[in-house]
């Protein structure tokens, strides 16, 4: 009897589990066509419609109408959509719009369903690395990963204005002002940019190990007439700066540092006296048993290991605990060390440290 119970136990375990690999495989298919529909327009076409029929959406976003029906079906049966299947129309309700389209002042989920597409792309090259032990081409990451940013950089801004830029006390007045800031890892440079856009008494730069988006970076900074920012292609670990900057920023950035305390390090002698570090990591959980219970974990850990994978200088530190990057932030000489937890973003610990005066600073 109990090897019989034990059996049956078994059997519903296996049955359960098939059910959410089921589960994943809908869903992911699901997110692959919310990204099609964020980057053909058809999200922000469908916001503020009441309903529409196919035709009239496909008319109204200029595109196939066969191949927007399916993607229709798609969305309804996911639960993204509604139908009315006596007058065959679609609507895009608005506490789901808020969360996809364009013009929300939300985060746009549908941005980071492009994701999925960015893995697909990588598989090849991540099965090899796996095999070979070799990194993936950070080039290739990079060039991949551009094609969000501006995009991202909307969202971004929104958050940096609303939650991050005031964990400094009078930091937006200071930019108003006038002063010199630093970026580590700046990417193709879209939020850097539309900050030098907002505070043009203030100086930017930003520095980045990967040729192709500095290149582009500097490009866009031309195009649009910003003189007051400057992309330099760097190893983020060799600022060679001294009493330069008074905010340098390191977003998302030193979990896939080999040598973290290094940057650090550099970014502290590269501070004028009282400036400000600010830094936003990946809020490692110490247990591996938290993970499951963290929201949206997975896609994080997952954008997280194929960064990781792409660290230019070795195998990169697989990310920090909270106390030890407090603790590398004493032991380097900040003062005032700050962790905050922000609501647009429930995956990331934010750090503000600052470099003491030179009064009251004693090495």
């Amino acid at each position: 009897m109990t090897t019989a119970c034990h059996f049956t136990s078994d059997l519903e375990r296996i049955e359960l589990f098939e059910q959410k690999l089921q589960e994943i495989i809908n869903q992911s298919s699901l997110a692959l066509m919310i990204s099609v529909g964020h980057r053909t327009g058809l999200f922000d076409t469908l916001e503020g419609t009441e309903t529409a029929t196919r035709q009239e959406i496909a008319d109204r976003a200029g595109l196939f109408e066969h191949y927007v029906g399916a993607w229709l079906t798609t969305m309804v049966a996911g639960g993204i959509l509604e139908y009315d299947s006596m007058f065959k129309t679609y609507r895009l309700p608005p506490e789901h719009a808020v969360w996809l389209t364009r013009s929300t002042d939300s985060k746009n989920y549908a941005v980071n369903m492009q994701w999925f597409s960015i893995f697909s792309k990588l598989e090849d090259e991540i099965v090899k690395s796996f095999r070979e032990g070799d990194r993936i081409p950070h080039s290739l990451f990079a060039s991949l990963q551009s094609e969000m940013d501006e995009e991202q950089s909307k969202s971004a801004i929104n958050g940096l204005f609303k939650y991050v830029l005031p964990l400094v006390p009078n930091l937006i007045m200071q930019l108003c002002e006038g002063i010199d800031v630093l970026e580590l890892d700046c990417g193709s440079g879209s939020t850097l940019l539309e900050l030098a856009a907002i505070f043009p008494k203030s100086r930017f730069v930003g520095y980045d190990d990967s040729e192709e988006l500095i290149e582009s970076a500097n490009r866009i900074a031309n195009e649009r007439n910003i003189e007051n920012i400057t992309f330099i292609n760097r190893d983020i670990s060799q600022i060679h700066a001294i009493n330069s900057f008074d905010l340098i920023t390191a977003f998302d950035v030193l979990h896939y540092q080999e040598y973290p305390f290094q940057v650090l390090d550099e970014a502290f002698a590269a501070l004028r006296p009282g400036g400000i570090v600010l830094i936003q990591d990946i809020a490692t959980p110490s247990n591996l048993d938290q993970i499951q219970n963290i929201p949206m974990a997975l896609h994080r850990f997952a954008v997280s290991n194929m960064r990781w994978m792409t660290a230019s200088r070795g195998k990169g530190s697989a990310g920090w605990e909270k106390e030890m990057m407090c603790q590398t932030l004493e032991d380097i000489g900040f003062a005032g060390i700050e962790v905050h937890e922000l609501p647009h973003d429930i995956l990331s610990y934010y750090y503000v440290a600052e470099r003491p005066n030179a009064e009251s600073y004693h090495i």
